[in-house]
């Protein structure tokens, strides 16, 4: 009933349907986005939102890729938790007040891991920092509240899907123990750590009811834990090594500086940031049941906005709406915004604390592939089931098929191409929402606009006879 009704509104105007529906009643979840629970569950719900993330996966990721010093590396991740611990935190008790977490953006490791590997991490800060605020400029004068008409179902299903196609790849990295013909690939105890975990979060999640089904995913990491620790595969010494208290240094990569080619890739990646987010507060918001307004949107980018740019300055990268905790709200039924304010608080914790962040880090991969497994498909089947609203003609069909088409097919193509059309084209995310959007504008937003100038004309025609 909810998608026919949503497709109703969609046929005939160019508005996103999200954000005309009137306000309904959720109909996945058991605790409501107000609802307020008892402090131990509130942690464990919240705990629970800081493993499912990959905000303590990203730095780690890009930091390693990169090949930085242990040094910088733990500055990364020490930034990335403090500004997503604060700008999930602000988020969710005063701006957009949704249980939405905040995380850096897919859309953004590869061009990072690139910067760096020129030793152009001063670059990538400059045009971060310039994206960020003509993005903060942007949104806190409402105009991106009204390129709404551009974020329609077809394009924010498409940007979430493949982001849930771009998290898969990911995962399954992670899940296999690393590619074909590493030590690791596909072992037995890989294997039984990573399917094991999978197998606990998808069993508790279908057929759990209850605390069981709440805390599938801390369930399943600690199994997944307790099996790698017997099998030899976690080891604490680097914990021991970490102090207790630390603060990220200030321009870590030294002074900003600026380059057109960065900045324009950056920006064009922070407007799939921005497009990744619409779809994700569009899908929070559905599934609570509450109306996404243009307030809120005006207030939650521009969260986001300032919270990138106090990353970048102390060493972090973007921050935006993580598509995969809702995943999360849909698998355990809880979607209170409180247990999300818990989640900022823990990553603020982790931030100034270096010891505690470590002790997440030491999880092995397989584990958290078997964590993210099933909350990439929840994804998957979010994009598609926004993409089911779309007003069913030939426009919106060919937005979503080439721009899934191109996002999966043009990547591995383009893999290590040099320049701005290599950073570009081999990034699936910036390849799906760039070309959503322009299909979106070619085929749909300006032949409407020339229609309804067309009728304005005609009709001022007879008004002048």
């Amino acid at each position: 009933m909810k998608a026919e009704h949503s497709s109703e509104i969609v046929e005939g105007t160019l508005d996103h349907p999200l954000l005309e529906t009137v306000e309904q009643e959720p109909i996945y979840l058991t605790v409501g986005v107000e609802e307020k629970l008892p402090v131990g569950k509130n942690i464990l719900y919240g705990l629970q939102h800081v493993l499912v993330s990959n905000v303590w996966l990203d730095p780690v990721f890009v930091a390693a890729l990169i090949g930085l010093p242990m040094a910088l590396a733990g500055n990364m991740v020490n930034a990335i938790f403090i500004a997503a611990g604060l700008v999930t935190l602000v988020q969710a008790t005063r701006l957009v007040k949704l249980p939405v977490v905040q995380g850096p953006s897919a859309a953004f490791d590869s061009l990072m891991i690139s910067a760096g590997r020129d030793n152009g991490l001063a670059a990538a800060g400059g045009g971060i920092i310039l994206s960020g605020i003509i993005v903060f400029i942007l949104a806190i004068t409402g105009v991106l509240g009204r390129l709404k008409s551009i974020f329609t179902p077809v394009v924010s299903g498409a940007v979430i899907f493949i982001v849930g196609v771009a998290l898969s790849g990911f995962t399954l990295f992670e899940f296999l123990g690393g590619e074909p013909g590493s030590e690791t690939f596909a072992s037995p105890s890989v294997l039984l750590m990573s399917i094991s975990t999978a197998l606990i979060v998808v069993v508790l999640t279908v057929f759990g009811k209850g605390i069981l089904r709440s805390f599938a995913f801390l369930i399943a990491l600690l199994v997944g834990d307790v099996l790698a620790f017997g099998l030899g595969q976690i080891h604490f010494s680097s914990v021991a090594e970490k102090s207790w208290f630390g603060i990220p240094k200030f321009l870590p990569y030294g002074s900003l500086t600026f380059d057109w080619v960065t900045f324009a890739t950056f920006f064009f990646a922070y407007m799939v940031a921005v497009i990744e987010a619409m779809g994700v507060y569009h899908a929070a918001a559905d599934m609570v049941g509450v109306k996404l307004d243009a307030k809120k949107i005006r207030y939650g980018f521009s969260g986001e906005a300032a919270g990138s740019i106090a990353s970048t300055l102390i060493g972090g990268f973007p921050t935006t709406a993580y598509a995969q905790n809702v995943g999360l709200l849909r698998l355990t039924g809880v979607g209170s915004r409180h247990a999300v304010t818990v989640a900022g608080v823990i990553f603020l914790i982790l931030g100034f604390v270096p010891k505690a962040g470590a002790l997440l880090v030491v999880t092995p991969a397989p584990v958290v592939g078997g964590l993210f497994l099933p909350a990439a498909a929840t994804l998957i089947y979010s994009g598609i089931s926004i993409l089911a609203r779309m007003a069913k003609n030939e426009a919106n069909f060919t937005i979503a098929g080439l721009s899934i088409l191109l996002a999966i097919s043009l990547p591995p193509i383009f893999e290590g191409a040099a320049g701005f059309t290599g950073k570009f084209l081999s990034n699936s995310i910036l390849v799906g929402a760039i070309t959503a959007v322009v299909l979106q504008l070619v085929l749909v937003n300006i032949p409407h606009g020339f229609k309804l100038l067309h009728m304005k004309l005609i009709k001022s025609k007879e008004l002048g006879g």
